[in-house]
Parts: structure tokens; sequence; C-alpha cells
């Protein structure tokens, strides 16, 4: 479906907001970015977008916002107060948040939404930098029904799939949910592959039957090449990842729910960032626990 003449701001332009909003440009849709870093901006200009000068420039005429940014406290500049999204954008308007924050962020977003008579969308991904290059990213959205489906033929320029959770805060649970599946994964991966190492097994035949046997999870399958290359460029950092798990324990706490699991996990994200590997891949953890029993580089 054109998404012609449908009218964007979009705030957050670094690895996953820039090919995100350069899907929108593609599908036709008016465009309009805005980033602290004007460096951050150019590749989306030159796909086609407007850069703007601020969050306000963006957002005032604009029939959705979405955003992309790192944490809570920037959600909270970008959307509230008067220098936030809401307090530019026209009543009727949709606000799409797509960022990996907090519910309790959330809330304060929404609420304000609603004051400002704008829809508030929340609507996390799950995905690698790749897949958003592609467009095939996987959107989780919860807010008004009607808001989601006016949302949709943007979603669709974005993801190959998309699922809609419900009405309010779901879609920000589903993501830390997610999250802590994916870096539960790659902690018993890291300590599997280490336990292995230390057994006498070669890492690549270890790999290798890993692979072909029925733990092969599409991450567990996702992160085998890099891991045999022994790369560890970050599709997904160890400092994101920490920042997420801090998310995940704490939601988890506020609805009584006891995080053993994912507390020890975070504690070895923690000790590899400690470690100097806190931009590198998170599945810098196997080199975390290598180093941590002196194991070296594989043969």
């Amino acid at each position: 479906m054109s998404l012609t003449g449908t009218k964007v701001g979009w705030i957050g332009t670094g690895n996953m907001g820039s090919p995100m909003s350069r899907c929108l440009v593609a599908g036709g849709a008016r465009v309009a970015v805005f980033d602290p870093s004007t460096d951050n901006m150019a590749a989306c200009v030159a796909a086609g977008a407007r850069a703007g000068i601020s969050n306000h420039d963006v957002a005032a005429d604009a029939d959705m916002v979405f955003s992309m940014i790192p944490d809570d406290d920037v959600l909270r500049i970008v959307a509230l107060g008067d220098k936030g999204v809401l307090a530019a954008m026209r009543p009727g308007a949709i606000y799409v948040d797509m960022s990996t924050v907090s519910p309790e962020v959330s809330i304060e977003v929404a609420a304000a939404a609603d004051e400002a008579g704008v829809a508030f969308v929340r609507a996390p991904v799950s995905g690698s930098t790749i897949l958003a290059e592609a467009g095939n990213l996987t959107i989780m959205a919860s807010g008004p029904a009607d808001a989601y489906q006016r949302c949709e033929p943007l979603f669709e320029a974005m993801a190959a799939i998309q699922f809609y959770v419900g009405e309010g805060e779901q879609a920000r649970y589903m993501k830390l949910v997610l999250n802590l599946l994916a870096a539960s994964t790659v902690g018993a991966l890291a300590e599997a592959l280490t336990f292995g190492r230390k057994g006498g097994l070669d890492w690549n035949v270890m790999l290798d039957v890993i692979g072909d046997s029925v733990v092969a999870s599409p991450i567990v399958k996702y992160s085998l090449p890099p891991l045999k290359a022994r790369n560890f460029s970050p599709a997904f950092s160890t400092d994101l990842m920490n920042k997420d798990m801090g998310l995940i324990c704490e939601a988890a706490a506020n609805v009584g729910v006891p995080t053993d699991i994912g507390d020890a996990v975070r504690r070895l994200f923690i000790a590899t960032a400690e470690g100097g590997q806190g931009a590198d891949n998170l599945t810098a953890a196997i080199r975390q626990l290598e180093r941590q029993i002196g194991l070296g580089e594989p043969e």
C-alpha cells in the first residue's frame, strides 16, 4: 500500500531509527526527521527525508509522529513538557513510540497524550539492524485499536510481522518478555560453550552440533556464524542489553514476579561491560566467561 501523502515526523535516527524511517520514505511517506546528531540524519536526508531543526518542527504538521530513542529519560524529554512533541501535535494525530522503555514512563506519556487529544501507540520492535534495513522487523503494538489500524500501512513498510496485543501497556511487557528470553538464551549459551571448551570440545564442532540440535532456537542459529568467526561486532550491544535487563527486573518487581534467572544473567552482562566489552555484541558474554576462567581464543 502506498504511503503517499502521509506526513510523518520521525525522532531518533540512530542504528535502528535511521533504516526504519527510510523504509517509510521508500514507501512514499513525506518524512521529516530530527536527531540531536546531524550526522545521524544524513542517510535519511539522502534517501529523501527532510531534516528537521527540532522535535516541534517535525511534529507540528505531522499526521503521525514516531520516536525511536534510547531510554526513559530521553522519552520524557522527547514527549513531555513545553518542548515535547505532544505540545506541538494537533488533536487527532497519532504518536507512536517504538523504543524499549519501561511501562511506567509509557503510562506517563499515555496520560499526557490523552490530555493533548493525541492517540498514543506503543510499538516496540524485535530484530536487528540488518532486519531494519530490509524492512523485516517484528512489531508488537498496543494502544487504541482505531489508531493501530491507521498505523498498519506504515508498520507494514517497516516490518514483516506485526502483532496487536492490547489497548494499554501490553506491548511494553511483550518487548521485555522477549528480551528476557533473549538475554537468558545468550547467558545460557555463554555458560554452555565455556563449559564445553573446558571439557575439551572443539569450538567449531560444538557450534555445528548445537546448530543441528533441538536447542537451536532462531536466536541461537542467528548467533552461530559470527561466533564461528569470533566476531562480536554489535548487532545488539551488551550496554543496550544491560539497560533492558534493568527495565525487566524493575518491571517484574513492580508486578511481584521474582527474577532469579534474570538477576543472574544481568550480573553476567554487567561483568561483560565492566570488562570493557559494553559496546560489543551481547554474545561477548561468552568471551567474558572464557577470560574469567583463563581460556584464550579457540585454535
